[in-house]
């Protein structure tokens, strides 16, 4: 588990500290993934003892239901909410199987219906504007070409590979069987002469997926310049700060932001939003879904095809431009 973790776990009734410990080993779930359960139980407690109900153990389904009313009348969203009742599910389930609890007070109980939404993704202009050469010349005042460089590979190598930003940032310049003992090594690496990344992605699962000629460019010029920034031996990382340590996802949202900003594309951009724009773009000239669906490591279809709509979108406005009986009188 991570430092955050271990934080809240501390906080938490022994059984749930026990549960924790167990996801974490057995499940081989990403240090996120184990903080967000661990923030979940930590929710169910505080509501538990908020209502002045007996302990979490002795719960019944009708205080799930109260639970879950008072979460919607608080804003929460229903996309939260189905996953607090997915973490409490999984708890309660081992409780009974590990701790022989009667009842799982959660099982059945459903989540209130949420509207769909569509992921966000930038038009190909404005994505090649911001993963392109101007990016470096965006003008942010003070920072050093040699991270103007790295900017650039980072935000091409997003666009190009469609990475979820965690996967970027755990990247390393070598592979695992050529890390010494000492190094604190990440959970993937990007191969050069193959034009590959190669990454762990959400349960652990790995995934092999292709590295455009511009990116592969980009992190070329940025590796010949890595090694000027202090501390950058110590680290296998691909990715680094100033200070040589590799790079965290806030630091990448963050710079990402600023250079949108800077570019004044018409939208808050995140890293997420380049990788719908990785799977929107290429659905749109391939239309090839499971293509899209290994590259972007998604274990089921379902999930790639949120972009099919997105692409129906596109086609939409090109038909209502175009056609002549689409227009308007």
């Amino acid at each position: 588990m991570s430092t955050v973790a271990e934080s809240l776990a501390r906080t938490l009734p022994e059984s749930m500290q026990s549960y924790l410990q167990w996801v974490a080993l057995q499940k081989h779930l990403s240090a996120k993934t184990c903080e967000n359960y661990a923030r979940d139980l930590h929710l169910l407690v505080q509501m538990a003892q908020k209502n002045q109900w007996h302990e979490v153990h002795a719960l019944a389904p009708h205080h799930i239901r109260q639970m879950i009313m008072q979460l919607h009348s608080q804003a929460h969203s229903p996309k939260s909410i189905a996953r607090y009742l997915s973490s409490w599910r999984s708890y309660f389930r081992w409780m009974v199987l590990e701790r022989g609890l009667a009842l799982n007070p959660v099982q059945g109980i459903r989540a209130p219906k949420a509207a769909k939404s569509l992921p966000k993704a930038l038009s190909v202009d404005d994505a090649v504007r911001l993963a392109g050469t101007n990016t470096a010349a965006a003008g942010l005042q003070g920072v050093k070409p040699e991270l103007l460089a790295r900017d650039h590979a980072l935000i091409e190598l997003l666009y190009s590979s469609g990475l979820r930003v965690s996967e970027i940032v755990a990247l390393d310049i070598v592979p695992p069987n050529q890390h010494t003992p000492s190094e604190q090594q990440g959970d993937g690496w990007l191969d050069l002469t193959e034009l590959q990344v190669h990454v762990l992605g959400k349960g652990s699962k790995p995934r092999i997926v292709p590295v455009g000629t511009p990116a592969a460019q980009a992190v070329r010029s940025w590796l010949d310049v890595r090694a000027t920034v202090k501390g950058a031996a110590r680290t296998p990382a691909l990715f680094i700060g100033q200070n040589g340590t590799r790079l965290t996802t806030r630091s990448v949202q963050l710079r990402l932001g600023k250079y949108a900003q800077a570019l004044g594309l018409p939208v808050h951009v995140h890293p997420h939003m380049l990788r719908h724009s990785f799977a929107t773009h290429i659905l749109q000239s391939s239309g090839d879904l499971r293509a899209v669906q290994e590259m972007l490591g998604h274990a089921n279809l379902s999930a790639t095809q949120i972009y099919t709509a997105l692409d129906f979108q596109h086609l939409a406005k090109i038909y209502d431009a175009a056609h002549p009986r689409a227009k308007k009188k």
